[in-house]
């Protein structure tokens, strides 16, 4: 699997709106990009709202009124569509590791670009993604899909350090397991945030969440169970 910005477009630069950038694109773009907005927004409400077991691509393309061909040609499945939020940011995350300093302790470089890419993304976003994580810790079906490609972005995270780190480096074990520490405090401050209050879920509240789980990770490292009496 290779997420390309290209492939998940609604990622912007910081300080412009999603309408600003919009306006920029030739017609038959912004028809796509507004079509593709359509079957996130409709396929998250009618999930929330109807269940995601019962919700049929039927639904879905009826509301939105397009054909299933025309589904088939932005998202793979059920699941693809209620994870774009997540592979939107993970797109945006590679585009902000691949331009960084790598340089300094690994586990801030890649706490940098993840609160870099929180920064990154429109406001549309933040309410999708919202609503997309709180889908992903109620419905099994998502749970697991959402984790599949965490594992796939794995992978693209080492490919790019891989062409960016001299050779040997990308391939020490010191390496993934930073990344794999940086994913799990991910994942930690996810949980949370979407266990929020969603009056309080907002992005400000994702980021000091992150940087609380990035925080714990010295301790947790060391963390010994106390022994029993």
């Amino acid at each position: 699997m290779t997420t390309t910005a290209e492939d998940h477009r609604p990622a912007g630069e910081p300080g412009s709106t999603g309408a600003d950038r919009l306006r920029e694109l030739p017609l038959r773009e912004r028809k796509r990009l507004r079509t593709r907005r359509a079957l996130i927004e409709t396929a998250l409400a009618r999930y929330a709202r109807d269940g995601f077991e019962r919700t049929t691509l039927d639904d879905l393309t009826d509301e939105v009124e397009v054909s299933k061909r025309t589904f088939f040609r932005y998202f793979a499945s059920k699941e693809d569509v209620a994870l774009a939020p997540e592979k939107e940011f993970w797109a945006a995350f590679l585009d902000i590791l691949g331009a960084c300093d790598l340089s300094g302790p690994v586990l801030g470089v890649f706490h940098r670009a993840l609160t870099g890419t929180l920064e990154r993304m429109d406001e549309s976003w933040e309410h999708q993604f919202a609503e997309s994580r709180r889908l992903v810790e109620s419905v099994p079906a998502l749970t697991a899909a959402s984790l599949q490609h965490c594992a796939e972005a794995s992978g693209d995270i080492l490919g790019l350090l891989s062409r960016r780190l001299p050779p040997g480096d990308a391939d020490d074990v010191r390496l993934r397991i930073a990344l794999e520490i940086t994913v799990a405090a991910w994942r930690c401050a996810l949980h949370d945030w979407a266990a929020a209050p969603a009056a309080t879920a907002d992005r400000p509240h994702l980021v000091a969440l992150t940087d609380r789980a990035f925080a714990a990770v010295p301790e947790a490292v060391g963390y010994t169970v106390p022994g029993r009496a």
